[in-house]
């Protein structure tokens, strides 16, 4: 890979994580500005959140078609490449899969991201608070559906408006 291609892809990813920074503390501004900060609206944190990590995602894709275009069909970086965009494809599959499970046990919203590279799920959920029995719901559901051990597992209730 040249190096002016390093510089750009190294360029982009600083200019998105910047830009995460700055919707970030938008984001946090506009809440505690509203003076209220016990009540986040959902549409508001729920909503951010996923577009967010659409964008990202997004990117990222982007990004790796960027670099296929640089290696030879059927070499190895190729295939790493291939292989990374699909394992993308099935973690945004597989998070709105148990996002939609979540829902169906009573919650009004939910977000799950599962970790790239470790096992670490979280979960955030619309709920006041979070008591043994809804976290143990939970964490047995994705037990079953991604294999996910406790320690991993990081379930938080986010109280967030209707």
């Amino acid at each position: 890979m040249s190096k002016r291609k390093k510089i750009i892809i190294m360029s982009s990813l600083v200019f998105l994580l910047a830009l995460t920074a700055v919707l970030n503390v938008l984001l946090a501004n506009n809440i505690t500005a509203s003076g209220d900060t016990t009540v986040v609206p959902t549409a508001n944190y729920f909503s951010s959140f996923r577009a967010d990590r659409q964008v990202t995602r997004n990117q990222e894709i982007m990004e790796l078609n960027e670099m296929l275009d640089l290696y030879e069909k059927g070499s190895e970086k190729y295939n790493e490449i291939v292989a990374m965009k699909l394992k993308i494809v099935e973690m945004m599959e597989k998070e709105l899969e148990l996002e939609t499970m979540i829902k169906a046990k009573g919650f009004s919203d939910a977000v799950v991201v599962l970790g790239m590279d470790t096992d670490s799920v979280n979960v955030f959920i619309n709920s006041d608070e979070l008591n043994y029995n809804t976290a143990l719901s939970i964490w047995t559901m994705l037990k079953s559906e991604v294999g996910a051990e406790p320690g991993k597992v990081i379930i938080m209730p986010i109280n967030a408006q209707v």
